[in-house]
This record gives structure tokens, C-alpha cells and sequence, in this order.
């Protein structure tokens, strides 16, 4: 039990640091690609804060545990939003401006709607998972080309210069995505020892530890934003992240291990998580006024974060 919770625990911390060392070498060789700043930080460093998610997911499925890469997916979509968005409204009320998030903020609303009708019949099938992956690139080629086509709404990013060379660039972006690799596999060995030898849950352990740590780039990357008064990038870091995660890390860990649905995820997590992101449509999006979520509703946020997992934790033993 002890190597499983030090693999648990080192594997978190080696997921975070090889994330942002391949995050930093994306965006790096990005920039020497003549990648516009506007893709890079629409598909690079979108892609590269839920790298954790998806490759957490991906190896879960892999060894036959797909219960924990769906609940790694929809505990970290939960954990956006209660946690990270109600921690971050609490230190530093969030506004919301950019016309790009109120097209965005129904999209998530209706893709979430999607992916609980796909539960109903209680399976993923590898028919559910090309249609979330098939919507996932939709979206992704909507986003580029709306982005491209309203350049006065870019989200602006925070990419300095280069300071590495194209060979340090490509070093990192292998050795982040090799260390990534071998990260989520640490964590979803500790997490599925720790889960059977305590009679936990596969479902559980994701909807918490692991939606927790692979969820740490996002709260990063939003606290860094809002320090910097940068309150779009901070709500659509979150937003682009739930997406991915809702149709891609799902999408990705069915294709690899189709996986029957208890009946407690579609009654209890995804209606939270579907709950959570109507709760963020009418706050961000406001009504006869500017979207704003203020410190309260951020601490409302949280409290229902830590009531859920505390549930989770207490319905478990």
C-alpha cells in the first residue's frame, strides 16, 4: 500500500511538471512552425493543459479500468468548475466581456446535454465514441474559424518571445510527452491499488484523487490569468478544457475500451456536472447587465465542490 500511495503521489507531481515542460516545447516549436499566436493558444496550449485528462484516461482504458478514465473526465469537469472557477472568483471577482465565451458557454451546455443522452442506454459504444470525437473536431474547426474570421476577439495570450532553441523546443516537447506517459501510468497504478485495497471504487478514485491532479494545470493557468486581470482566458481555459475532456478524453479512452455506465453516473455526476455548467451559462453570461461571478457565488462554488466530494468519500466506505 505504501509504493501504491508514493506512485500516486510522485505520479501527480511528475504529471504536472511534464505538462508544462511539454506545453513550454509545443509552444516553442509552434512559434518557429509559423503557427499564428491565436492557434497556438487555441489548439496548442488547449490541448496541452488537458493532456493529463486525456492521457490518464487513455492508459486507464488500456488496462481495462475505463470506470476511471470516465470518471477522471467528468470529476475534472466538476472540479473546473466548482473548484477552480469558485477558488479563483473568490480571490478576484471574475467579468465576463468576450462575445467568444457567450457562443461558447451554450455550446458546452448543449455537448454536455449530448453526452448524457449517449449514457441513457447505460453503454459507450464505439459508435458513441466517433460521434464525440467526430463533434470534437466540429468544434475545434468552428473554433479556429471563427477565431480567424473575428480577429477584433482574439484571446490574447501570454507567449514572450522564444527563448529556447528549435533543438531544446523539440527535446522538451518529446521528453514532456514520454514523462506524461510515464506519469499516468504511475498515477493510475497507485490509484487502482489504493481503490482496491480499500474497496473503493474505480469511479470514485477518478471522480476525486485523479480528477484532482490531472485538473492542476487548469488551476494554474487560470490563477496565473486572473493575476494578470486576463478574466476571459481564465473562464475559457475552463470552458475549452471541459470541452475537450466531455468529448475527446471520453471519446478517446471508449474508442480504446467500450465500457457499460452505471446508472449512479448519469443520476449523480453528470447531472452535477450538467447542473455546475448551467450555473456557469447564467452567471457568466448575465442578464441585462455584464456576466460577472462575484466572491460569494465563488464560495457557493466551492461548498458544493467539497459537499460533493465529501459525499463521495463518506458513500464510499
Amino acid at each position: 500500500m505504501l509504493l501504491a500511495v508514493l506512485s500516486l503521489i510522485f505520479g501527480l507531481a511528475l504529471l504536472v511538471w511534464s505538462s508544462d515542460r511539454f506545453v513550454d516545447g509545443a509552444v516553442a516549436a509552434a512559434r518557429y512552425g509559423g503557427m499564428s499566436p491565436l492557434l497556438i493558444g487555441m489548439l496548442v496550449i488547449g490541448f496541452g493543459t488537458s493532456a493529463p485528462e486525456m492521457v490518464v484516461s487513455a492508459m486507464a482504458a488500456f488496462d481495462g479500468n475505463p470506470a476511471l478514465a470516465l470518471g477522471n473526465a467528468y470529476g475534472s469537469n466538476i472540479t473546473n468548475i466548482a473548484l477552480i472557477i469558485g477558488l479563483v472568483a473568490l480571490l478576484s471577482p471574475i467579468n465576463v466581456n468576450s462575445q467568444v465565451l457567450k457562443k461558447e458557454l451554450p455550446l458546452l451546455l448543449i455537448i454536455t446535454l449530448f453526452a448524457g443522452w449517449q449514457m441513457l442506454d447505460h453503454q459507450l459504444s464505439l459508435f458513441d465514441a466517433w460521434g464525440l470525437l467526430g463533434l470534437f473536431a466540429a468544434v475545434i474547426s468552428w473554433s479556429v474559424w471563427q477565431g480567424l474570421r473575428n480577429s477584433q476577439d482574439k484571446i490574447a495570450t501570454d507567449i514572450s518571445s522564444n527563448t529556447m532553441t528549435i533543438k531544446q523546443a523539440l527535446s522538451w516537447l518529446v521528453l514532456g510527452l514520454v514523462l506524461l506517459i510515464v506519469a499516468s501510468r504511475l498515477l493510475v497504478y497507485g490509484a487502482v491499488y489504493i481503490a482496491q485495497g480499500l474497496g473503493v471504487s474505480d469511479l470514485v478514485i477518478g471522480l476525486t484523487v485523479v480528477a484532482i491532479g490531472t485538473s492542476l494545470p487548469e488551476l494554474a493557468s487560470s490563477l496565473m490569468a486572473i493575476k494578470k486581470g486576463e478574466h476571459d482566458i481564465a473562464l475559457g481555459n475552463i470552458i475549452g478544457s471541459n470541452l475537450f475532456n466531455t468529448l475527446a478524453v471520453v471519446g478517446i479512452a471508449v474508442l480504446i475500451e467500450p465500457m457499460p455506465v452505471d446508472g449512479i453516473v448519469l443520476s449523480r455526476d453528470w447531472t452535477l456536472m450538467f447542473g455546475l455548467t448551467i450555473a456557469l451559462f447564467v452567471l457568466g453570461i448575465g442578464f441585462k447587465k455584464q456576466g460577472r461571478i462575484n466572491r460569494l457565488e465563488g464560495a457557493l462554488l466551492l461548498t458544493v465542490f467539497f459537499g460533493y466530494s465529501g459525499y463521495l468519500i463518506s458513500s464510499a466506505f
